[in-house]
């Protein structure tokens, strides 16, 4: 029944036009609605309005837009009084009448269930939802159930949760978690690990919140050690044992929770069983340092939770104990290094280094030490090995030689040459070690023997980087062992055994270019020097350039220390050899060996040819220095004359930067020997070399010449010819660009602040220095006059004149009486004596 009073209705004058309509059109929704929109734009009372709504649900009992407009003003109006109060019963009831009809409409219920939640009404709160859930289709129940299970977590009643939750993964089986999570948080772990567990074994299951299946099983340890007292209906030590063989890598973790299950349950012994079990099986370091960690931080909480029981009133029973457990922590802290090594070898056990480290651990304990030794070798595997397998053989040995005990350490090695090591090259480190432990223990002829044994030849013999045959076969080719037997017979054999250890060495062909040279200087000591000079021969035959050098630096240096003169068409064959497929690198060398041979011994002709044919065959950057000594030492044997030829060949054939300090000191010649002219010609052919802007030592060079030598037209040559090598340089583009690249590099080094100037400030500043520059050249032209190089006294004039005067026309008897004025006097000539350089040695002849 409607509870609005119909007696206290009031019409006024402007509510009769709508109460007409409505007569005439009762069942229009339209009519209702304009006569409510009436009413609240008058600002009716609440009474008359909720009249309206109550006449028009029961003209028109199932339009949802009314009975919802109805409610929501109901429930508004409610919300401003006590849940107490009358009121909310009121709106309950309107609830009701409108569910008669409208049962299928979810909003509805939602917003009954809303308002009953609101009212603390909790069992027709949870009735109202389950009729809710009887009345809603099936799909749309997902709209009813979040706001079911925000009811239900928001009261303390955790049975009726529980049975509502589990009606609920009925049809949602993927939020099997949330369960979880609220089955914990009402504390009733025990059912929330069971349900965690059937998570876990279901196969398809996937969790809505990203979690992995390792740390669903990590909470479910988590949940189980840390509450051992109220999970009881789950085996939790098999489940966590079960959790370490699914998942090793995250094994630490797991082995400290099935500790504290056992510690928190009170079973001490049994978790300090269990952590010795983790730090035996662990596989890497860090789950080691995880359970390590959590061991020492349980035996700390021990000794403190003893020493905190027994402060007041300890006897001696249990000082005896907190010491018996204080040493026990003390064992465990000194144990450490150990278990953290065993960790790495169960990780790899083919790893050396760690096997090394296990030992230096027992340092002091030699039992230990050999029992780490025996199981090392017997475990590492020559093929699998990490770092050098055979240093393990020798630390072995080692350790018996250092105890004094010669015979174990004997048989360790017998059985360490047995091993088939990965390389030839740890065999043979093996075989030195024994070999060197014979000499340490003064026993050279057993080291002789050793030596013997380990290069003696095999039944089956392979190829050194034969990997498919065993290294015993192969190690009678390692250089290093017979190095050694090489070093022992020098040093304790006799002549000949070494003499035939070097030839076995050269037969095998594993002789490198040392050994070659070795073997002849050992034969030449004992004045073998023909078998020397086989053996180089032997050597050249054997290897190739630039391997060769040696040998021949070596050889052709002996050679000519022996015979010197005597055999000089041998020597010369041996250099011709020698140069024949020589590489430029290593040609320098050689010829200049050759060369001084010629000097010393042979013809000063041939000695020239040889530096002839030296300029062309060295590297290109080492022609400038070979034509400098080839140039001095012409000169020294023919004069400074011979050596024009030599100066325009190599101011021909070396580079542009060469060639022009080439033309410069043949210019000097020139200049010494008192050839003017072809010193100047000599400079005109270098300027072509030279661009004034980038070379300007050159240029400096011949204009000193000029003040010192030449004359006002001479000068002008020059400044012409500087010009039009200017000139050209400013036109070839391969020469702007590198003037450009010149120019920035100077800038760079000068000031940073070039590169922000602008392109046109920079063509300003080259047009600039250009016209600076061409002044100079005027001014210079204007103060040119013929120079004596012996009157200073002029030239100090010309020095002091003003730059800026001006040159200004006179009379023409002015000019003649100027003339008659500077009238050249008659000069008298002096004789001068030629340079002895001219002549060379036949100068000095003549002397002698």
């Amino acid at each position: 029944m409607p509870d609005v009073d119909v007696s206290s209705i009031t019409l006024e004058e402007e509510d009769i036009p709508y109460e007409e309509d409505i007569i005439r059109n009762p069942y229009l929704l339209k009519s209702w609605l304009r006569y409510i929109e009436h009413k609240q734009n008058r600002k009716a009372q609440r009474q008359d309005i909720n009249l309206v709504y109550e006449r028009a649900v029961k003209e028109l009992p199932g339009s949802y837009k009314l009975w919802y407009a109805y409610l929501k003003r109901r429930r508004l109006h409610a919300k401003t009084k006590v849940i107490t109060d009358p009121e909310f019963e009121k709106v309950n009831n309107a609830f009701e009448r409108c569910l008669v009809f409208l049962h299928k409409m979810p909003r509805i219920w939602l917003d009954y269930c809303q308002f009953l939640t609101d009212q603390c009404q909790v069992t027709r709160t949870r009735h109202t939802f389950d009729r809710a859930l009887r009345s809603l289709a099936l799909t749309q129940h997902d709209r009813v159930w979040p706001l079911y299970l925000k009811f239900i977590r928001r009261y303390d009643i955790p049975d009726t949760g529980m049975r509502v939750y589990r009606r609920y993964l009925k049809f949602f089986p993927e939020n099997g978690e949330d369960f979880v999570d609220y089955l914990k948080t009402i504390n009733r772990l025990d059912q929330a690990a069971l349900k965690l567990a059937d998570l876990l074994n279901e196969e398809k299951f996937t969790s809505k919140h990203g979690k992995s299946h390792y740390q669903l099983w990590k909470e479910l340890c988590t949940l189980m050690s840390e509450n051992p007292d109220k999970v009881k209906d789950l085996k939790v030590e098999a489940i966590i044992r079960c959790g370490l063989d699914r998942f090793t890598n995250e094994a630490g973790s797991l082995w400290c929770a099935l500790a504290q299950y056992h510690s928190r349950s009170g079973q001490f012994e049994k978790a300090r069983d269990v952590y010795e079990e983790a730090m035996s099986k662990v596989m890497t370091a860090r789950d080691f340092g995880q359970v390590f960690d959590a061991y020492a931080q349980f035996e700390d909480t021990i000794i403190e939770g003893k020493m905190s029981a027994v402060a007041a009133d300890a006897d001696e029973e249990d000082e005896i104990d907190i010491e018996l457990r204080i040493a026990r922590y003390e064992r465990l802290m000194d144990r450490r290094p150990l278990l953290l090594n065993s960790v790495l070898l169960r990780q790899n056990p083919h790893n050396v280094h760690e096997w090394h480290k296990r030992v230096s651990l027992f340092d002091g304990k030699p039992s230990e030490i050999i029992n780490t030794y025996a199981e090392a070798v017997r475990t590492v595997n020559p093929k699998q090995a990490t770092g050098k397998l055979h240093t393990l053989w020798v630390a072995f040995a080692k350790f018996y030689e250092s105890n004094r005990q010669l015979n174990e350490a004997r048989s360790i090695f017998k059985m360490a040459v047995q091993v088939e090591f990965r390389n030839v090259e740890d065999l043979a480190a093996v075989w030195c070690e024994y070999g060197e432990m014979e000499i340490r223990a003064e026993d050279y002829d057993k080291a002789r023997q050793v030596m013997r044994e380990a290069t003696a030849m095999p039944k089956e013999r392979a190829a050194y980087h034969d990997s498919s045959a065993p290294v015993q076969n192969r190690v009678f080719r390692s250089l290093k062992l017979w190095c050694m037997h090489c070093d022992l017979e020098e040093s304790l054999g006799t002549f000949q055994t070494t003499k035939a250890v070097y030839n076995r060495i050269v037969d095998l062909g594993i002789a490198s270019p040392q050994i070659v040279i070795n073997f002849a200087m050992f034969l030449e000591e004992h004045n073998y020097f023909e078998d020397a000079f086989t053996v180089y021969e032997r050597g050249v035959s054997m290897f190739k350039w630039p391997n060769v050098f040696d040998i021949w630096n070596t050889y052709l240096t002996k050679f000519l220390e022996r015979y010197g003169g005597r055999k000089l068409e041998r020597a010369r064959d041996l250099f011709e050899q020698c140069l024949d497929g020589c590489p430029a690198k290593f040609a320098k060398n050689i010829f200049l060996l050759f060369a001084k041979m010629e000097e010393e011994h042979g013809m000063a002709r041939h000695a020239m040819s040889v530096y002839e044919r030296a300029t062309a065959a060295v590297q290109p950057s080492e022609q400038f220095d070979m034509f400098n000594i080839y140039i001095q030492r012409a000169a020294s044997i023919f004069g400074v004359t011979h050596t024009r030829q030599i100066y325009e060949k190599a101011v021909e054939v070396l580079p542009d930067n060469a060639a022009r300090e080439m033309c410069v000191r043949f210019a000097q010649l020139e200049k010494r020997l008192g050839e003017i002219d072809r010193a100047r010609a000599v400079f005109m052919h270098g300027s072509q070399l030279a661009d004034p802007r980038l070379h300007s030592d050159y240029w400096k060079h011949w204009q000193e010449f000029e003040v010192a030598h030449g004359n006002e037209d001479s000068y002008r040559e020059l400044l012409r010819i500087k010009r039009s090598v200017q000139a050209q340089y400013n036109t070839s583009v391969n020469y702007m660009s590198a003037q450009m690249l010149a120019a920035a590099g100077q800038e760079h080094e000068a000031a940073t602040t070039a590169r922000t100037t602008d392109a046109m400030a920079a063509l300003e500043a080259k047009a600039k220095s250009v016209a600076d520059e061409a002044k100079e050249e005027v001014a210079a032209k204007s103060r040119l006059l013929f120079v004596r190089s012996s009157e200073k006294d002029i030239l100090e004039n010309v020095a002091k004149e003003n730059p800026d005067e001006i040159m200004l026309g006179e009379d023409d008897d002015e000019e003649e009486e100027e003339q008659q004025a500077h009238k050249p006097q008659e000069m008298e000539l002096a004789e001068q004596p030629v340079p002895s350089e001219v002549f060379g040695k036949l100068a000095r002849e003549e002397d002698e």
